[in-house]
Protein backbone atom coordinates (compact mmCIF):
# COMPACT_ATOMS: atom_id res chain seq x y z
CA UNK A 1 0.00 0.00 0.00
CA UNK A 2 1.54 2.91 -1.21
CA UNK A 3 0.86 6.47 1.11
CA UNK A 4 0.92 9.63 -0.54
CA UNK A 5 1.22 12.16 2.77
CA UNK A 6 -0.53 15.79 2.41
CA UNK A 7 0.61 18.54 4.37
CA UNK A 8 -2.82 19.33 5.80
CA UNK A 9 -4.59 19.38 8.90
CA UNK A 10 -4.81 15.43 10.71
CA UNK A 11 -5.91 13.78 7.43
CA UNK A 12 -3.56 10.65 5.82
CA UNK A 13 -4.34 10.67 2.54
CA UNK A 14 -3.69 7.81 0.53
CA UNK A 15 -4.19 7.12 -3.52
CA UNK A 16 -7.70 6.24 -3.38
CA UNK A 17 -11.13 6.90 -0.92
CA UNK A 18 -11.09 2.82 0.27
CA UNK A 19 -8.05 3.31 1.43
CA UNK A 20 -7.93 6.51 2.81
CA UNK A 21 -11.33 5.95 4.52
CA UNK A 22 -9.13 3.16 6.79
CA UNK A 23 -6.52 5.87 8.16
CA UNK A 24 -8.16 9.31 8.08
CA UNK A 25 -6.85 10.72 11.62
CA UNK A 26 -8.70 13.85 12.64
CA UNK A 27 -5.97 14.94 15.40
CA UNK A 28 -6.86 18.76 17.08
CA UNK A 29 -5.83 22.03 16.61
CA UNK A 30 -3.84 23.25 13.71
CA UNK A 31 -2.13 26.73 13.19
CA UNK A 32 -1.78 28.27 9.64
CA UNK A 33 0.15 30.55 8.61
CA UNK A 34 -0.82 32.81 5.36
CA UNK A 35 0.94 35.06 3.58
CA UNK A 36 0.90 37.56 5.87
CA UNK A 37 2.53 35.76 8.48
CA UNK A 38 -0.21 36.00 11.42
CA UNK A 39 -1.08 32.87 12.73
CA UNK A 40 -4.98 31.44 12.31
CA UNK A 41 -6.48 29.41 14.91
CA UNK A 42 -8.91 26.49 13.99
CA UNK A 43 -10.40 23.42 15.36
CA UNK A 44 -10.81 19.95 13.40
CA UNK A 45 -9.58 18.02 10.64
CA UNK A 46 -10.80 19.74 7.36
CA UNK A 47 -8.24 22.01 5.30
CA UNK A 48 -8.69 25.41 5.59
CA UNK A 49 -9.54 27.62 3.25
CA UNK A 50 -7.18 30.36 2.66
CA UNK A 51 -9.05 32.87 0.52
CA UNK A 52 -6.23 34.89 0.45
CA UNK A 53 -4.89 32.76 -1.72
CA UNK A 54 -7.53 32.11 -3.50
CA UNK A 55 -7.46 35.18 -6.20
CA UNK A 56 -4.22 34.75 -6.81
CA UNK A 57 -4.21 30.55 -7.44
CA UNK A 58 -8.15 30.76 -9.01
CA UNK A 59 -6.65 30.03 -12.79
CA UNK A 60 -3.63 27.49 -11.65
CA UNK A 61 -4.99 25.01 -10.55
CA UNK A 62 -2.86 25.14 -7.33
CA UNK A 63 -5.50 26.19 -4.65
CA UNK A 64 -4.23 25.43 -1.45
CA UNK A 65 -0.60 24.31 -1.85
CA UNK A 66 0.89 26.93 -0.61
CA UNK A 67 -0.65 26.53 2.88
CA UNK A 68 1.87 25.16 5.17
CA UNK A 69 0.05 23.02 8.10
CA UNK A 70 1.65 22.06 11.31
CA UNK A 71 -0.07 18.79 12.71
CA UNK A 72 0.14 18.24 16.70
CA UNK A 73 0.08 14.65 18.02
CA UNK A 74 -3.06 13.01 19.37
CA UNK A 75 -2.29 13.38 22.99
CA UNK A 76 -2.10 17.26 22.22
CA UNK A 77 -5.39 17.29 21.00
CA UNK A 78 -6.96 15.33 24.18
CA UNK A 79 -4.96 17.48 26.26
CA UNK A 80 -6.82 20.61 24.56
CA UNK A 81 -9.97 18.95 24.30
CA UNK A 82 -10.57 16.72 26.93
CA UNK A 83 -11.38 17.42 30.38
CA UNK A 84 -9.79 14.78 31.67
CA UNK A 85 -6.64 15.77 30.57
CA UNK A 86 -7.40 19.32 31.53
CA UNK A 87 -6.66 18.02 35.21
CA UNK A 88 -10.50 18.20 35.86
CA UNK A 89 -10.48 14.26 36.92
CA UNK A 90 -13.54 12.83 38.39
CA UNK A 91 -13.22 10.96 41.76
CA UNK A 92 -15.68 8.47 40.25
CA UNK A 93 -15.37 7.75 36.42
CA UNK A 94 -18.80 6.70 35.93
CA UNK A 95 -20.51 9.98 37.43
CA UNK A 96 -18.62 12.03 34.95
CA UNK A 97 -21.49 13.79 33.90
CA UNK A 98 -22.83 14.35 36.67
CA UNK A 99 -22.71 17.98 36.34
CA UNK A 100 -24.02 18.08 33.43
CA UNK A 101 -27.41 16.76 34.40
CA UNK A 102 -27.92 18.89 37.20
CA UNK A 103 -30.39 21.49 36.98
CA UNK A 104 -32.27 22.95 34.15
CA UNK A 105 -30.94 20.56 31.66
CA UNK A 106 -31.26 17.32 33.40
CA UNK A 107 -35.47 18.04 33.78
CA UNK A 108 -34.94 18.89 29.48
CA UNK A 109 -32.98 15.96 29.29
CA UNK A 110 -36.37 14.21 30.90
CA UNK A 111 -38.21 15.43 27.75
CA UNK A 112 -35.78 14.64 25.36
CA UNK A 113 -38.62 12.52 23.58
CA UNK A 114 -40.61 15.73 23.07
CA UNK A 115 -40.96 17.07 19.59
CA UNK A 116 -40.94 20.58 21.09
CA UNK A 117 -37.56 20.18 22.82
CA UNK A 118 -35.61 23.84 22.63
CA UNK A 119 -31.98 22.41 21.33
CA UNK A 120 -31.07 26.07 21.23
CA UNK A 121 -31.90 26.55 25.29
CA UNK A 122 -30.53 22.78 25.91
CA UNK A 123 -27.17 24.30 24.25
CA UNK A 124 -26.78 27.30 26.89
CA UNK A 125 -27.59 25.23 29.94
CA UNK A 126 -24.71 22.50 28.99
CA UNK A 127 -22.51 25.17 28.14
CA UNK A 128 -22.09 24.77 24.74
CA UNK A 129 -21.84 20.93 24.81
CA UNK A 130 -25.38 19.86 23.75
CA UNK A 131 -23.61 17.21 22.02
CA UNK A 132 -21.76 14.87 24.30
CA UNK A 133 -24.48 15.60 27.28
CA UNK A 134 -27.07 14.59 24.87
CA UNK A 135 -25.25 11.70 23.24
CA UNK A 136 -24.36 10.57 26.55
CA UNK A 137 -27.89 10.35 28.07
CA UNK A 138 -29.33 8.48 25.28
CA UNK A 139 -26.32 6.11 25.01
CA UNK A 140 -27.50 5.44 28.38
CA UNK A 141 -31.25 5.84 28.52
CA UNK A 142 -31.40 3.41 25.15
CA UNK A 143 -28.69 0.71 26.93
CA UNK A 144 -26.21 0.66 24.96
CA UNK A 145 -23.41 1.42 27.42
CA UNK A 146 -24.55 -1.82 29.33
CA UNK A 147 -25.56 -3.75 26.17
CA UNK A 148 -21.57 -3.19 23.88
CA UNK A 149 -19.77 -3.05 27.25
CA UNK A 150 -18.68 0.96 26.39
CA UNK A 151 -16.44 2.44 28.56
CA UNK A 152 -18.38 5.69 30.08
CA UNK A 153 -14.96 7.82 30.01
CA UNK A 154 -14.03 5.98 26.43
CA UNK A 155 -17.39 6.86 25.10
CA UNK A 156 -16.89 11.11 26.27
CA UNK A 157 -14.14 11.55 24.95
CA UNK A 158 -14.96 10.05 21.44
CA UNK A 159 -18.17 12.67 21.66
CA UNK A 160 -16.08 15.36 22.37
CA UNK A 161 -13.67 14.74 19.98
CA UNK A 162 -17.41 14.62 17.50
CA UNK A 163 -18.13 17.82 19.18
CA UNK A 164 -14.98 19.93 19.21
CA UNK A 165 -14.55 18.55 14.95
CA UNK A 166 -17.58 20.49 14.44
CA UNK A 167 -16.88 24.13 12.98
CA UNK A 168 -18.63 26.84 15.99
CA UNK A 169 -18.15 29.81 13.60
CA UNK A 170 -20.34 28.16 11.17
CA UNK A 171 -23.74 29.93 11.39
CA UNK A 172 -25.68 26.20 10.65
CA UNK A 173 -23.39 23.32 10.17
CA UNK A 174 -22.03 23.11 13.71
CA UNK A 175 -22.63 20.76 17.00
CA UNK A 176 -26.14 22.40 17.97
CA UNK A 177 -27.17 21.18 14.47
CA UNK A 178 -26.04 17.90 14.95
CA UNK A 179 -27.32 17.49 18.39
CA UNK A 180 -31.10 18.94 16.94
CA UNK A 181 -30.61 15.70 14.30
CA UNK A 182 -29.88 13.65 17.02
CA UNK A 183 -32.67 14.42 19.40
CA UNK A 184 -34.51 14.45 16.17
CA UNK A 185 -33.31 10.78 15.06
CA UNK A 186 -34.50 9.85 18.79
CA UNK A 187 -37.69 10.69 18.15
CA UNK A 188 -37.81 8.90 15.01
CA UNK A 189 -36.94 5.58 16.30
CA UNK A 190 -39.64 5.77 18.97
CA UNK A 191 -41.92 5.22 16.22
CA UNK A 192 -44.58 2.24 17.14
CA UNK A 193 -44.05 1.13 13.59
CA UNK A 194 -40.54 0.82 13.71
CA UNK A 195 -39.31 0.85 17.53
CA UNK A 196 -40.64 -2.97 18.23
CA UNK A 197 -37.90 -4.14 15.50
CA UNK A 198 -34.93 -2.84 16.12
CA UNK A 199 -31.78 -3.96 17.67
CA UNK A 200 -29.81 -2.23 19.88
CA UNK A 201 -26.45 -1.98 16.99
CA UNK A 202 -29.71 -0.28 14.87
CA UNK A 203 -30.39 2.17 17.71
CA UNK A 204 -26.53 2.98 17.89
CA UNK A 205 -26.03 3.19 14.41
CA UNK A 206 -28.88 6.05 13.99
CA UNK A 207 -27.34 8.28 16.81
CA UNK A 208 -23.84 7.90 15.62
CA UNK A 209 -24.81 8.90 12.32
CA UNK A 210 -26.43 11.42 13.50
CA UNK A 211 -24.21 13.18 15.69
CA UNK A 212 -21.41 12.60 13.24
CA UNK A 213 -23.18 13.28 9.98
CA UNK A 214 -22.00 17.02 9.33
CA UNK A 215 -18.78 16.50 11.29
CA UNK A 216 -16.15 19.27 10.45
CA UNK A 217 -18.51 20.93 7.77
CA UNK A 218 -16.45 23.49 6.40
CA UNK A 219 -19.64 25.94 5.83
CA UNK A 220 -19.23 25.61 2.30
CA UNK A 221 -20.85 23.14 -0.42
CA UNK A 222 -20.21 21.12 -3.23
CA UNK A 223 -20.04 23.12 -5.99
CA UNK A 224 -17.92 25.11 -4.58
CA UNK A 225 -15.56 22.78 -3.40
CA UNK A 226 -15.29 21.73 -6.63
CA UNK A 227 -14.67 24.94 -9.15
CA UNK A 228 -12.02 25.48 -6.47
CA UNK A 229 -9.98 22.18 -6.80
CA UNK A 230 -10.10 21.77 -3.43
CA UNK A 231 -8.36 17.99 -2.92
CA UNK A 232 -11.56 17.04 -1.58
CA UNK A 233 -13.37 17.48 -4.54
CA UNK A 234 -10.42 15.25 -6.26
CA UNK A 235 -10.30 12.82 -3.31
CA UNK A 236 -13.95 12.05 -4.15
CA UNK A 237 -13.73 12.67 -7.90
CA UNK A 238 -16.69 15.26 -7.07
CA UNK A 239 -19.17 12.79 -5.50
CA UNK A 240 -20.57 12.96 -1.75
CA UNK A 241 -17.96 14.99 -1.28
CA UNK A 242 -18.49 16.43 2.11
CA UNK A 243 -20.29 13.30 2.81
CA UNK A 244 -17.47 10.93 2.36
CA UNK A 245 -15.02 13.20 4.51
CA UNK A 246 -17.43 13.41 6.85
CA UNK A 247 -17.65 9.58 6.59
CA UNK A 248 -14.34 8.74 6.94
CA UNK A 249 -13.43 11.18 9.60
CA UNK A 250 -16.18 9.29 12.02
CA UNK A 251 -14.27 6.37 11.24
CA UNK A 252 -10.77 8.00 12.52
CA UNK A 253 -12.03 9.02 15.47
CA UNK A 254 -13.65 6.07 16.42
CA UNK A 255 -10.44 4.44 15.71
CA UNK A 256 -8.37 6.92 17.49
CA UNK A 257 -10.45 6.74 20.65
CA UNK A 258 -10.50 3.23 20.84
CA UNK A 259 -14.09 3.06 21.73
CA UNK A 260 -14.90 0.05 20.00
CA UNK A 261 -11.77 -1.54 20.12
CA UNK A 262 -12.94 -4.23 22.22
CA UNK A 263 -15.71 -5.27 19.69
CA UNK A 264 -14.73 -8.38 17.08
CA UNK A 265 -13.00 -7.05 13.91
CA UNK A 266 -15.88 -8.18 12.05
CA UNK A 267 -18.45 -6.47 13.91
CA UNK A 268 -16.59 -3.06 13.61
CA UNK A 269 -15.43 -3.30 10.02
CA UNK A 270 -19.47 -3.41 9.48
CA UNK A 271 -20.06 -0.63 12.12
CA UNK A 272 -17.97 1.46 9.77
CA UNK A 273 -19.50 0.23 6.73
CA UNK A 274 -23.19 0.68 7.73
CA UNK A 275 -22.28 4.51 9.45
CA UNK A 276 -20.34 5.40 5.61
CA UNK A 277 -24.63 3.56 4.11
CA UNK A 278 -26.10 6.24 6.32
CA UNK A 279 -24.20 9.33 6.46
CA UNK A 280 -23.89 8.69 2.22
CA UNK A 281 -27.45 8.81 2.48
CA UNK A 282 -27.58 12.56 3.94
CA UNK A 283 -26.40 13.99 0.25
CA UNK A 284 -29.32 16.34 -0.94
CA UNK A 285 -28.80 15.34 -4.27
CA UNK A 286 -29.60 11.57 -3.90
CA UNK A 287 -32.82 12.65 -2.58
CA UNK A 288 -34.92 11.70 -5.74
CA UNK A 289 -33.02 8.30 -5.47
CA UNK A 290 -34.72 7.29 -1.79
CA UNK A 291 -37.47 9.10 -1.83
CA UNK A 292 -38.56 6.78 -5.08
CA UNK A 293 -37.43 3.51 -3.15
CA UNK A 294 -39.69 4.61 -0.05
CA UNK A 295 -42.71 5.09 -2.61
CA UNK A 296 -42.28 1.82 -4.34
CA UNK A 297 -41.84 0.11 -1.29
CA UNK A 298 -44.93 1.64 0.69
CA UNK A 299 -47.00 0.82 -2.73
CA UNK A 300 -46.01 -2.18 -2.98
CA UNK A 301 -46.04 -2.87 0.88
CA UNK A 302 -42.86 -5.15 0.84
CA UNK A 303 -40.96 -3.68 3.98
CA UNK A 304 -40.33 -6.49 5.71
CA UNK A 305 -38.94 -4.90 9.00
CA UNK A 306 -37.37 -8.46 10.10
CA UNK A 307 -35.25 -7.94 7.62
CA UNK A 308 -31.93 -5.98 8.29
CA UNK A 309 -31.94 -4.08 4.85
CA UNK A 310 -35.22 -3.13 5.15
CA UNK A 311 -34.64 -1.46 8.76
CA UNK A 312 -31.24 -0.25 7.36
CA UNK A 313 -33.24 1.48 4.29
CA UNK A 314 -35.60 2.98 6.95
CA UNK A 315 -33.00 4.11 9.35
CA UNK A 316 -31.24 6.30 6.11
CA UNK A 317 -34.75 7.52 5.66
CA UNK A 318 -35.28 8.59 9.32
CA UNK A 319 -31.57 10.10 9.29
CA UNK A 320 -32.64 12.52 6.01
CA UNK A 321 -36.10 13.19 7.91
CA UNK A 322 -34.13 14.50 10.98
CA UNK A 323 -31.15 16.58 9.04
CA UNK A 324 -33.99 18.27 6.92
CA UNK A 325 -36.76 18.45 10.24
CA UNK A 326 -36.34 22.60 10.77
CA UNK A 327 -39.60 23.33 8.80
CA UNK A 328 -41.43 20.82 10.72
CA UNK A 329 -40.59 22.31 14.21
CA UNK A 330 -42.63 24.94 15.79
CA UNK A 331 -42.26 28.08 14.35
CA UNK A 332 -39.60 29.84 16.50
CA UNK A 333 -37.45 27.35 16.35
CA UNK A 334 -38.07 26.96 12.27
CA UNK A 335 -37.31 30.58 11.74
CA UNK A 336 -34.36 30.43 13.94
CA UNK A 337 -32.89 27.89 12.05
CA UNK A 338 -33.90 28.90 8.61
CA UNK A 339 -32.19 32.69 9.06
CA UNK A 340 -29.05 30.13 10.21
CA UNK A 341 -28.98 28.43 7.11
CA UNK A 342 -29.50 31.54 4.63
CA UNK A 343 -26.66 33.45 6.58
CA UNK A 344 -24.43 30.49 5.80
CA UNK A 345 -25.67 30.59 2.10
CA UNK A 346 -25.18 33.86 2.35
CA UNK A 347 -21.72 33.87 3.32
CA UNK A 348 -20.64 31.86 0.52
CA UNK A 349 -22.10 33.83 -1.60
CA UNK A 350 -20.17 37.10 -0.68
CA UNK A 351 -17.31 34.90 -0.62
CA UNK A 352 -17.77 34.07 -4.09
CA UNK A 353 -18.61 37.24 -4.80
CA UNK A 354 -15.31 39.10 -3.72
CA UNK A 355 -13.02 36.27 -5.49
CA UNK A 356 -14.82 36.55 -8.79
CA UNK A 357 -16.79 32.98 -8.55
CA UNK A 358 -19.86 32.68 -10.43
CA UNK A 359 -22.42 32.86 -7.28
CA UNK A 360 -24.00 29.37 -6.30
CA UNK A 361 -27.55 28.97 -6.29
CA UNK A 362 -29.45 30.97 -3.24
CA UNK A 363 -26.52 32.80 -2.14
CA UNK A 364 -27.05 36.03 -3.49
CA UNK A 365 -28.29 38.03 -0.72
CA UNK A 366 -28.71 40.82 -3.15
CA UNK A 367 -31.63 38.55 -5.42
CA UNK A 368 -32.42 35.94 -2.37
CA UNK A 369 -34.78 36.41 -0.18
CA UNK A 370 -34.78 33.84 3.43
CA UNK A 371 -38.69 33.32 2.64
CA UNK A 372 -38.54 32.45 -0.58
CA UNK A 373 -35.41 30.25 -0.32
CA UNK A 374 -37.48 28.53 2.43
CA UNK A 375 -40.82 28.40 0.51
CA UNK A 376 -38.96 26.18 -2.08
CA UNK A 377 -36.92 23.96 0.10
CA UNK A 378 -40.33 23.63 1.99
CA UNK A 379 -42.05 22.68 -1.28
CA UNK A 380 -39.25 20.29 -3.14
CA UNK A 381 -37.47 19.21 -0.61
CA UNK A 382 -39.37 18.96 2.77
CA UNK A 383 -42.88 18.23 2.00
CA UNK A 384 -42.59 14.86 -0.10
CA UNK A 385 -40.15 13.27 2.06
CA UNK A 386 -42.23 13.69 4.60
CA UNK A 387 -45.41 13.28 3.71
CA UNK A 388 -44.37 9.29 2.71
CA UNK A 389 -42.41 9.52 5.96
CA UNK A 390 -46.19 9.74 7.41
CA UNK A 391 -47.47 7.20 5.25
CA UNK A 392 -44.87 4.70 6.67
CA UNK A 393 -45.44 5.62 10.10
CA UNK A 394 -49.63 4.57 9.47
CA UNK A 395 -49.93 9.19 10.68
CA UNK A 396 -48.36 8.43 13.56
CA UNK A 397 -49.32 11.47 16.31
CA UNK A 398 -45.80 12.12 15.48
CA UNK A 399 -45.82 12.85 11.78
CA UNK A 400 -49.39 14.87 11.84
CA UNK A 401 -48.18 16.70 14.25
CA UNK A 402 -44.50 17.55 11.72
CA UNK A 403 -46.85 18.25 8.71
CA UNK A 404 -48.94 20.73 10.81
CA UNK A 405 -46.14 22.99 11.89
CA UNK A 406 -44.75 22.62 8.20
CA UNK A 407 -47.96 23.84 6.97
CA UNK A 408 -48.23 26.80 9.59
CA UNK A 409 -44.31 27.54 8.66
CA UNK A 410 -44.85 27.59 5.02
CA UNK A 411 -47.62 30.11 5.78
CA UNK A 412 -45.65 32.25 7.73
CA UNK A 413 -43.24 32.22 5.61
CA UNK A 414 -45.67 33.15 2.51
CA UNK A 415 -46.61 36.17 4.26
CA UNK A 416 -43.38 37.32 4.85
CA UNK A 417 -42.50 37.35 1.19
CA UNK A 418 -41.12 40.40 -0.30
CA UNK A 419 -44.01 42.23 -1.85
CA UNK A 420 -42.30 41.68 -5.88
CA UNK A 421 -42.64 37.81 -5.26
CA UNK A 422 -46.23 38.15 -4.05
CA UNK A 423 -47.45 39.80 -7.58
CA UNK A 424 -44.97 37.57 -9.54
CA UNK A 425 -42.41 39.79 -10.05
CA UNK A 426 -38.51 39.68 -9.74
CA UNK A 427 -37.42 37.40 -7.32
CA UNK A 428 -34.68 34.59 -6.26
CA UNK A 429 -35.28 30.95 -4.98
CA UNK A 430 -38.49 29.97 -5.78
CA UNK A 431 -40.48 33.05 -6.49
CA UNK A 432 -43.94 33.40 -5.27
CA UNK A 433 -46.39 31.04 -3.52
CA UNK A 434 -48.10 30.54 -6.48
CA UNK A 435 -44.47 29.38 -7.87
CA UNK A 436 -43.91 27.52 -4.86
CA UNK A 437 -46.41 25.05 -5.12
CA UNK A 438 -46.59 24.75 -8.60
CA UNK A 439 -43.23 25.58 -9.73
CA UNK A 440 -41.14 24.11 -12.82
CA UNK A 441 -38.51 21.64 -12.75
CA UNK A 442 -35.21 24.04 -13.54
CA UNK A 443 -36.69 25.28 -9.82
CA UNK A 444 -36.65 22.03 -8.20
CA UNK A 445 -33.25 21.51 -9.46
CA UNK A 446 -31.75 24.96 -8.27
CA UNK A 447 -33.23 24.17 -4.64
CA UNK A 448 -31.87 21.10 -4.54
CA UNK A 449 -28.42 22.49 -5.62
CA UNK A 450 -28.73 25.26 -3.40
CA UNK A 451 -29.62 23.63 -0.14
CA UNK A 452 -26.74 21.43 -0.46
CA UNK A 453 -23.96 22.77 2.07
Amino acid sequence: MSCLMVERCGELSFENPDQNAKCVRMIGDVRLRGQTGVPAERRGSYPFIDFRLLSSTTHSGEIGTKKKVKRLLSFQRYFHASRLLRGIIPQAPLHLLDEDYLGQAGHMLSKVGMWDFDIFLFDRLTNGNSLVTLLCHLFNTHGLIHHFKLDMVTLHRFLVMVQEDYHSQNPYHNAVHAADVTQAMHCYLKEPKLASFLTPLDIMLGLLAAAAHDVDHPGVNQPFLIKTNHHLANLYQNTSVLENHHWRSTIGMLRESRLLAHLPKEMTRDIEQQLGSLILATDINRQNEFLTRLKAHLQNKDLRLEDVQDRHFLLQIALKCADICNPCRIWEMSKKWSERVCEEFFRQGALEQKFQLEISPLCNQQKDSIPSIQIGFMTYIVEPLFREWARFTGNSALSELMLSHLAHNKAQWKSLLPKQHKSGGGGGGSGGPDRADHGTETEEQTVTEGVAP
